[in-house]
């Protein structure tokens, strides 16, 4: 059972280590894009009511990091029992590292708290239809449910481009949800591209 115990604490310790390192790195990034000034203000939830828009609107505000960070602006947290035991956003950029996804990073954090890999009382909330390398992790993390609020058809396994929930031989099937918070959240994500492709082309010019 202490061996059992040992392994949790060092595997949480691990993972809380290379958290933080991100971090740091974000911090000490010296060749760092400029984003383009974001017009978008953080969103008040309110702690009364702790609905579907309540945890959306803290990924909403984790995707504005990510955008004040020159990262696409996707943003998610993880909740268990009311509770937001994770949250993260797009960190591509800052590490280097294609999977860097906030829906990774935030899975990872939720396994590290939580002490255990089987996240199956947690639901995930994300600003943008998980890729398919993050719907994966969903399934493998065996979340309860995922609520997306932007709909990705080029890219989105989750009901986009494809359903890999329903694929038949899968052990684990979690519940989608799509469009909660969706305007807001697709109104940034075209703000945050149309701006920078008028940046690169005012560039371009001088």
């Amino acid at each position: 059972m202490w061996l059992s115990f040992s392994f949790k604490i060092s595997r949480a310790l691990t993972t809380v280590e290379k958290l933080a390192r991100l971090s740091e790195m974000q911090e000490q990034r010296t060749d760092k894009k400029t984003a383009p000034e974001c017009p978008f203000a953080p969103l008040a939830p309110s702690y009364l009511v702790r609905d579907k828009e309540f945890f959306m609107k803290h990924a909403y505000n984790q995707a504005l990091k990510a955008w004040k960070e020159s990262e696409v602006p996707v943003g998610a947290v993880i909740e268990m029992n009311s509770q937001i035991v994770a949250f993260a956003h797009n960190m591509v950029e800052t590490t280097k590292d294609p999977t860097a996804h906030a829906e990774i990073l935030a899975i990872s954090q939720a396994a590290a708290k939580l002490g255990d890999w089987r996240l199956n009382e947690c639901t995930l909330y994300v600003t943008k239809e998980p890729c398919p390398m993050c719907s994966g992790a969903c399934v493998m993390a065996r979340l309860k449910k995922v609520v997306y609020a932007v709909p990705d058809p080029k890219m989105g396994f989750l009901g986009g481009a494809l359903k890999i929930h329903e694929v038949p031989t899968l052990n684990h099937h979690l519940e989608v949800e799509c469009g909660v918070l969706a305007e807001q959240c697709q109104q940034m994500i075209k703000t945050f591209f149309m701006l920078k492709r008028k940046s690169a082309e005012n560039a371009d010019v001088c």
